[in-house]
């Protein structure tokens, strides 16, 4: 079994407020934001190494796929660490601003290379259904309608057997159960699994497993379908709203305090 899984490096949540926008262009401005990998990527990679390890290790590859700034190549060190066979970092200024029309057709296009290098089709293409930075849902179902392959998200349960998927969802209510063929491509939540930790012993294989960082050029695709360039999706005015709240200095001791709180709530009416 073959499986590729669509790895996403985002800005450390704990590093949030140090995030700006580019008022100019609309776009974040990360630098010297530190990067990690998606939580709900990690959950791919893990679902990924698991469908690996029950079919049979030997048997099985499980590949890594990113689109992010060179700085991020230590993300994908981590996914090879993690169990990862090989990886690959699509790295290019030419990518920058792509809404997610524009990313998952470049994801799309570098798919297409590593299966026409390596002479296999994916049995399974695995993401994270969302990201924390973007949440729209969107790249994991499009790079499947790019490559004209069945996909499912919001999986909670994944199991593969004969090359028949079988996927669990949850919606408002019940909880759905799915089948289909390989290929497919298959979002996921953070629901399915806890992924594994780093271990030094990953860390050291990692060194050792290829990773590949390909140009725009190299996956054969062009300006204006790629980047800001080749997104149909233009922001509005954006701004960074202010954060900051009135305050004032009541009571001059707890009690005071107390009841001056009281006596604001109750002017409020509530």
């Amino acid at each position: 079994m073959n499986i590729l899984v669509l790895i996403k490096p985002v800005p450390d949540p704990e590093r949030e407020k140090d995030i700006r926008i580019d008022e100019a262009s609309g776009r974040l401005v990360r630098d010297g934001i530190p990067m990690v990998i998606d939580p709900e990527s990690r959950n791919a990679l893990e679902a990924a190494l698991q469908l690996a390890e029950k079919s049979g290790r030997e048997q099985s590859c499980v590949f890594a796929l990113a689109m992010a700034p060179e700085q991020a190549k230590d993300k994908l060190v981590e996914a090879l660490a993690m169990g990862a066979d090989e990886a690959y970092l699509l790295s290019d200024k030419a990518f920058g601003g792509a809404d997610t029309y524009a990313t998952s057709r470049t994801l799309a296009q570098a798919v297409r290379k590593i299966e026409e290098d390596k002479g296999f089709a994916f049995d399974l293409i695995l993401a994270g259904t969302s990201s924390s930075d973007g949440g729209t849902s969107h790249v994991a179902v499009q790079t499947a309608e790019w490559l004209k392959r069945t996909h499912i998200s919001n999986v909670c349960s994944l199991d593969v057997n004969g090359g028949t998927v079988t996927a669990i969802k949850r919606s408002e209510e019940v909880m759905l159960t799915f089948e289909g063929e390989e290929p497919a491509v298959v979002g996921v939540t953070r629901d399915i699994n806890k992924p594994r930790f780093v271990t030094a012993v990953g860390i050291i294989k990692a060194r050792k497993k290829p990773l590949t960082i390909w140009s725009a050029e190299e996956i054969g695709t062009c300006g204006d379908l790629t980047g800001l360039e080749g997104s149909p999706t233009k922001p509005g005015r954006l701004f960074e709203p202010e954060q900051g709240r009135a305050g004032e200095a009541i009571g001059d001791t707890p009690e005071a305090a107390a009841a001056e709180i009281l006596q604001i709530i109750r002017k409020a009416g509530l």
